[in-house]
């Protein structure tokens, strides 16, 4: 059922869920358009996957860090002004970009850190947000609609970003879509001026969430399933756009395999937004997090282009069924927990905390073992290792009451 049809959501709710999703389009397209392909960029300049991992971690780690200072700061301001000093710090990282242009490489781990500041700040406002802004009753409703519009998002920007990259010259094609991402990331500021401004009171207790881990068997397995997902993202984020360009050299076809990807999730999601239901949330994470690891089998021996799609149409239809319901329980589950009126941005920034901890830590491992393996066996064998990831978080969210 459309949301405007709902008797149980007030035309405050509609509002403020209608401007966060606006925004987490505005955000994911600009994403969407550019992120896949600063990796390439990097890549070309170095031919160095080492290197590449490096500036990952440089991201997560920032990340991880941000999330940690930061919880105290989105407690006592306006979270929409951290959101926007998020969105500021990614947009900062692109004009740094569309500066250096092909001197960038001298400078990755700065520029990886700019970048890991912004999506610190950003998901740790919009995670709060989300949280606040939707309810039980709506959450299924919101997240099966933000997946559509990502969807959407990064069925648009891959591919047409692939398009100019391969039509244009040089880095021509590069400096083009990173100014269009800056764009993008301005309007969602700007979008960000209508949502209702929110504040907490009383003092930031990170300990309280940390303190609840022991006492609440629920938030323990929430926040060992959110590990494991941080596990598996933080290689997969980067090595699978890697991996699909060193089979073919070609930017045109990750914005092909991201079309395909997209496309499914955007059916799945269309779907789900009408038959997700809390008592179906464990079966279709199963399904999803099976299928996912199946996937991955396919593609470490993929080597033509048709088998790199196939893989994106099989991740595409999976990775719905283990996410969106997944968000859903880990929302209840925080509206569950002692306290959560008065400790709610204490649950959300630790969460966020194990999540990005647990993608440092699979890129520091991915790291080590390119010290002992070649690049593209150890790009095999880390896809089949961290892979595991959601199939573990499966089995700890299954325990979840």
């Amino acid at each position: 059922m459309k949301l405007r049809h709902r008797d149980d959501v007030t035309e405050y709710e509609r509002k403020n869920l209608f401007y966060l999703l606006t925004i987490s389009a505005l955000y994911t397209l600009g994403l969407s358009m550019s992120n896949i392909f600063v990796n390439i960029f990097l890549w070309r300049q170095s031919h160095d996957i080492e290197l590449l991992a490096v500036y990952n971690i440089c991201i997560y780690l920032t990340q991880l860090f941000i999330f940690i200072i930061a919880g105290k700061w989105v407690k006592r301001f306006d979270r929409v002004i951290i959101l926007r000093v998020g969105i500021i710090l990614i947009s900062l990282f692109f004009i740094g970009l569309l500066s250096l242009g092909s001197h960038a490489l001298s400078v990755y781990m700065l520029l990886g850190a700019v970048l890991g500041a912004g999506y610190g700040f950003y998901l740790l406002a919009f995670s709060v947000l989300t949280f606040e802004v939707t309810e039980p009753h709506t959450r299924d409703y919101f997240n099966s609609t933000m997946g559509t519009l990502q969807s959407i998002a990064w069925m648009i920007g891959p591919l047409f970003a692939g398009y100019l990259i391969t039509v244009l010259s040089g880095y021509k094609g590069y400096i083009t879509i990173f100014f269009l991402s800056f764009v993008l990331f301005i309007l969602a500021v700007i979008t960000s001026i209508f949502l209702e401004r929110r504040r907490t009171s009383g003092q930031y207790i990170i300990r309280r969430a940390l303190q609840e881990r022991k006492e609440n068997p629920n938030w323990y397995r929430l926040v060992n399933a959110h590990f494991l997902q941080g596990m598996r993202d933080g290689v997969f984020l980067f090595a699978v756009g890697l991996w699909v360009f060193m089979i073919t050299d070609r930017e045109l076809t990750i914005g092909i395999y991201n079309f395909i990807y997209a496309g499914g999730s955007l059916l799945v999601y269309q779907l789900l937004n009408r038959w997700l239901k809390p008592s179906k949330r464990k079966t279709f994470i199963l399904i999803g997090s099976v299928a996912l690891y199946g996937a991955v089998v396919w593609i470490i021996y993929a080597n033509t282009a048709i088998d790199l799609y196939l893989y994106g149409l099989i991740i595409g239809l999976s990775f719905p069924l283990f996410f969106a319901p997944f968000m859903s329980i880990s929302y209840d589950v925080i509206g569950k927990a002692r306290n959560a009126r008065d400790y709610r941005v204490e649950y959300v920034v630790f969460k966020e905390i194990v999540l990005n901890f647990g993608r440092v830590i699979s890129l520091v491992l991915f790291w080590i073992g390119l010290q002992f393996f070649p690049e593209t066996q150890w790009l095999r064998y880390s896809l089949l290792i961290f892979g595991l990831g959601y199939l573990f978080a499966m089995l700890q969210i299954r325990k979840i009451d």
